[in-house]
């Protein structure tokens, strides 16, 4: 193994280091079913408060749908905004899957993601393996921010996974794409790796 031998706890993030991710497909399909130009949604999308409040679970699915016709503007039925949104998760790599599996058995596991209702329904329905409806089993504990009302990088997230899980900062490793993300759990000494390539925690793990 890379990392220090020190590490007893994983907190992975999801979406850019397990999930394949791609903004960019959601922010084409925004602008594919809005005829606005692609740098116009990408602007909107960054300064937009709507990503954020669903993501920590303060609006509901109708209310982020509702938030996004507006913002756009669009006038897409339900089924065509999810599939845009939806248009940024591009898989669950079974090699991964399986390193997941692997590293449960040795390491006390979790996940913290920043989703939302939406996106979770669609990996759980459409991007696991054939008969399987959750990323529970690949981990001790799934932790996602809709449902906790908290958000990455907030100090106050990562506190909630230390303490419910009786994890020591200096012994649990964080894996994360987000620089942000990183240098949250930093400051409350947890160890990290920031996950600047889709399979770096394939080569970090020699799998």
């Amino acid at each position: 193994m890379a990392q220090e031998s020190s590490v007893k706890n994983l907190i992975f993030d999801l979406g850019g280091v397990i999930l394949d991710l791609s903004v960019e497909h959601t922010l084409q399909a925004f602008a594919n079913i809005s005829g606005l130009d692609k740098s116009e949604v990408t602007k909107r999308f960054v300064t937009s408060e709507g990503f954020v409040a669903y993501e920590k679970g303060l609006i509901d699915d109708v209310g982020f749908r509702a938030f996004v016709r507006d913002t756009y503007p669009v006038q897409a039925d339900d089924a065509a905004l999810d599939a845009a949104w939806n248009a940024m998760l591009r898989g669950l790599p079974l090699n991964k899957l399986q390193l997941l599996l692997r590293l449960k058995e040795q390491y006390q596991s979790v996940l913290l993601s920043n989703t939302n209702n939406i996106h979770l329904e669609y990996i759980n329905t459409r991007l696991l393996p054939p008969g399987e409806r959750s990323l529970d089993p690949y981990f001790h504990r799934t932790y996602y921010s809709h449902r906790m009302h908290k958000r990455k990088p907030d100090a106050e997230i990562f506190e909630q996974v230390l303490h419910e899980n009786n994890f020591q900062p200096h012994e649990t490793l964080f894996l994360d794409d987000n620089a942000e993300n990183i240098a949250g759990a930093r400051k409350l000494g947890i160890q990290t790796v920031h996950v600047i390539t889709p399979d770096l925690i394939i080569d970090y793990f020699h799998a």
